[in-house]
């Protein structure tokens, strides 16, 4: 795989670090504890919503989707691999597209770390994309994940999870993504959540669209704790490339390449 080098192109080149009050050690804590107290009180309140996001109704999953994988047909039940819950990235990988979308990509790169520890928990994960399986291998092989991805290619599993919308429904302003909130593009990212109870009966648990994928990323979690943050500037993503593109030439030509 090849090595990551910084990126200095101008949507990525970091801003420079701008004048910033400086005090003493003791005027430090105190402005620290009053933050500190702000920071536990946006923790606890993600214990309650947290129980609302599990006690939300479940929806069966009547419809027989049938998934291509490298072991065969697979059923969305199948996917379970034995476990009674499964998490799913939404990957934007359209059939014929060169690669990934790079933010998919900054998703998936934090992925295969978390398997054995979801494992534990009783947790599955795949992604899944609507490129046929070998694009889909090709991509993965050349990013060098080894987490289960699949293809929803020749079903309506994108469409009914309301990630892939239609030309004509771009073209006429009708196409609605993350509930509705939101005006979409062909293909779009989500994180969706299934169980499967001892009868095998698959249910629908919850669904995130929009910035409600970054539960994903760690990195911003990080990124969020330094001086300069995120240092976006209010262009978005366009920083992030693919982990082999962090280099002076141009990111390859993608959906979202920046």
């Amino acid at each position: 795989m090849t090595t990551a080098i910084a990126n200095t192109s101008p949507l990525s080149r970091p801003a420079p670090i701008a004048d910033h009050p400086v005090v003493s050690r003791d005027q430090w804590l105190a402005e620290r504890l009053k933050l500190l107290a702000r920071e536990k009180e946006l923790t606890r309140l993600g214990d309650p919503i947290a129980r609302e996001r599990r006690a939300l109704p479940w929806v069966r999953m009547d419809k027989n989707y049938v998934f291509d994988t490298q072991e065969g047909p697979r059923t969305l039940a199948e996917l379970f691999d034995g476990r009674r819950q499964l998490l799913m990235q939404h990957f934007m990988l359209a059939p014929g597209w060169e690669q990934g979308c790079k933010s998919c990509s900054y998703m998936a790169d934090h992925t295969d770390a978390t398997r054995m520890h979801l494992a534990a928990r009783d947790v599955a994960f795949v992604a899944v994309s609507r490129a046929p399986l070998a694009e889909i291998e090709r991509f993965r092989t050349r990013m060098g994940w080894q987490f289960r991805w699949v293809s929803s290619g020749g079903t309506d599993f994108n469409r009914d999870f309301a990630v892939t919308f239609t030309p004509d429904e771009l073209a006429s302003g009708t196409a609605r993504y993350n509930y509705g909130g939101m005006i979409p593009g062909e293909e779009m990212p989500g994180v969706s959540a299934f169980c499967r109870n001892d009868a095998g009966e698959v249910f629908h648990t919850y669904s995130a669209y929009g910035r409600g994928v970054e539960v994903m990323m760690n990195t911003y979690r990080l990124l969020d704790l330094t001086p300069k943050g995120r240092d976006e500037d209010g262009r978005g993503m366009a920083w992030v490339r693919h982990h082999d593109r962090y280099e002076t030439a141009p990111a390859a030509r993608s959906c979202c390449a920046g």
